[in-house]
């Protein structure tokens, strides 16, 4: 194939994936992982009740976002039938729960309407007490289902991997065995789709491991052992112009492998906890890891092409393959987000920074949102606008630019937001505690 052919098929495919995301959201942050819609037919401001199409009850706790194709709404929770203890708002000291529960738990994978929000099926996939305990402020449902068009594929570490058909007929199961995770934290990090295979990233404390199975049979196809410890971030499968490849976030490095599982190259110097997940835009692909409790929260925005160990010698902030990078600036939960050419970074206190996504310039450094009990989600942008969505269900909305300007802030009445929306067409679904709303402009 020619370069001139294979560019070509490349920009198709590109085109293709930028048509059907603007009315699908078949996993985390989107087709393309990156939270970001054009439509300008989303609104921008909204209350429990204004712009609210309709507002379905979820049962029982899941963290999980909700995908969307077509007119199928998934995702998925875990009911306790036995008590559970309210989670609490706010930076995540003091959360860690040791003891197992003992109760019966429903594992679950919801099918809604996209046009009402009524139920089209629910299916049990498991019954029974959990095996690993989880942080007060995680679920057993924190993994983001993946959908193909045909099938959805419903995680839940440690238990298993669960395909559907869109009428909810099981077609495949794929156990996952339970792994102790540091301090007892659970599971989080999505599967992602790509060709005819699903991409599992499994980080825990005791055998890390990156997954590949068949999409359409749930056959393992490969299982690579990763010299990692526990992780939360998704993988992400980065097309270019020179190959396909699967980046892997984790404390001890950023890591990439071929579509067998080899590896193609490595980079030290992330921090102690990795969770935010890679993405790629303009060119450049942006991972980050910034724990709390450490000094080191780097940034970097690496090149296509790169191989073998690709760590930038200290004091050295660029590199052959490596565009720039930052020690200091990466956030600890939310992905950070590139917009027209600027690089937001949102971090749980509730602070916003903002640079030139090309060079790592600043425009603006940790200026302060509208104080909320803590920021968990990712950010996402729609048109000239950026929104940030805290843990008590406020979202402040600002204008998309190199200069700090809060527009206005929309509420949900205090209801717990731990969960990325889905940005699909003209609608907006926000997932809270205990419903999904579609935020949509009436009439439409």
């Amino acid at each position: 194939m020619t370069p001139k052919l294979y560019h070509s098929l490349l920009a198709a495919v590109l085109l293709s994936t930028r048509l059907f995301a603007a009315e699908n959201w078949p996993q985390f942050r989107g087709a393309d992982a990156r939270g970001v819609s054009t439509n300008t037919n989303l609104p921008d401001k909204w209350s429990a009740t204004e712009n609210v199409e309709w507002k379905a009850a979820i049962p029982g706790r899941g963290w999980s976002s909700p995908v969307v194709w077509g007119e199928r709404v998934f995702l998925t929770t875990v009911i306790n039938i036995g008590e559970t203890e309210a989670p609490k708002k706010g930076l995540y000291l003091g959360g860690n729960r040791p003891e197992i529960p003992a109760t019966e738990h429903l594992w679950k994978v919801i099918c809604l309407d996209l046009a009402t929000g009524k139920p089209v099926w629910e299916k049990t996939v498991h019954q029974g007490r959990p095996q690993t305990p989880i942080h007060l402020k995680n679920s057993y449902a924190s993994e983001t289902p993946a959908t193909d068009g045909e099938r959805v594929y419903a995680c839940f570490g440690g238990v298993g991997i669960f395909c559907f058909d869109f009428t909810g007929k099981e077609l495949w199961k794929h156990p996952l065995e339970p792994r102790p995770t540091r301090a007892g934290w659970g599971t989080a990090a999505s599967p992602v789709l790509h060709g005819e295979r699903l991409y599992y990233q499994c980080d825990n404390d005791e055998q890390s491991y990156l997954l590949a199975l068949e999409k359409r049979t749930g056959k393992e196809v490969w299982r690579t052992p990763r010299d990692e410890k526990s992780n939360w971030s998704p993988p992400f499968v980065w097309q270019h112009e020179q190959r396909t490849e699967i980046v892997t976030a984790g404390s001890g490095a950023v890591r990439s492998y071929d579509l067998e599982g080899k590896l193609l190259w490595a980079l030290r110097g992330m921090s102690g906890i990795t969770i935010g997940m890679p993405y790629a835009a303009d060119g450049l692909l942006y991972v980050s890891s910034g724990y709390v409790g450490d000094k080191l929260k780097a940034l970097y925005t690496i090149k296509p092409g790169a191989s073998g160990d690709i760590t930038p010698p200290e004091g050295q902030r660029s590199t052959e393959f490596i565009a720039w990078w930052d020690p200091g600036i990466a956030p600890y939960n939310p992905t950070t987000l590139v917009h027209q050419g600027k690089l937001y970074v949102l971090y749980d206190r509730g602070l916003l920074s903002c640079f030139d996504a090309k060079t790592g310039q600043p425009f603006y450094l940790k200026e302060r949102l509208p104080r909320g009990p803590g920021f968990t989600t990712s950010p996402w942008a729609v048109a000239d606008k950026i929104f940030c969505l805290d843990e008590d269900g406020n979202t402040s909305v600002l204008l998309a630019g190199d200069t700090f300007e809060l527009l206005h802030t929309n509420t949900l009445g205090g209801e717990m937001c731990m969960s990325t929306p889905a940005l699909v067409g003209d609608r907006l679904l926000i997932r809270s505690d205990r419903h999904l709303y579609s935020i949509r402009h009436p009439g439409r």
